[in-house]
């Protein structure tokens, strides 16, 4: 069997639960560790193993943040067949000493590269696909003093980003600046 052979096998039989859920957007969501405990299975079965490297590929200036690219990486010995992912590391966040943010960065890319390598479809993925509860097309608006602004707040003091809010709520200029 090709390790294109191999690949494809563990593609189409791929199973992995989502194990972790965010309480803020409501929603579970699988881990890199999560995809590559369930990759494990076919490791000994197929003769291949799975690596994951990372290099920063640009660092801090002042035109720019830094930039991870992680790569996972499938082996048979002979052949190895790759795929990459990059993610930039926001310096800004708040709530978050500057390993956190690196480590933040660097799980995120190591989930998309497994995702590209077994093909996770976007579609399946929390974090491509949440509507976090609204079926609608229109953003709901986050009102102050609101049960969900508090909860928003909240979550801005633990460090969460006004640009994650506004992918769930139309958040007034007011209500930002009550925010932040």
């Amino acid at each position: 069997m090709t390790l294109n052979q191999k690949l494809a096998t563990i593609q189409t039989k791929f199973k992995s639960k989502k194990s972790r859920y965010n309480s803020f957007g409501k929603y579970y969501f699988r881990s890199a560790e999560d995809i590559l405990e369930a990759t494990k299975p076919f490791l000994l079965e197929l003769g291949v193993t799975v690596t994951i490297s990372e290099k920063l590929i640009d660092s801090f200036n002042e035109n720019s943040f830094p930039i991870i690219e992680s790569k996972a990486i499938i082996s048979d010995g002979e052949n190895s067949i790759e795929a990459t992912a990059i993610v930039g590391i926001d310096l800004d966040q708040k709530g978050m000493q500057m390993p956190q943010k690196f480590g933040s960065a660097s799980s995120y890319g190591k989930k998309y590269a497994l995702g590209n390598l077994f093909l996770i479809d976007d579609t399946q993925d929390s974090d491509a696909s949440n509507t976090h509860g609204d079926t609608s097309t229109a953003k709901p608006k986050l009102v102050k003093d609101s049960e969900e602004f508090n909860k928003a707040k909240e979550y801005i003091k633990a460090g969460g980003t006004i640009a994650k809010i506004k992918l769930k709520y139309d958040v007034s200029p007011a209500v930002e600046k009550l925010l932040v």
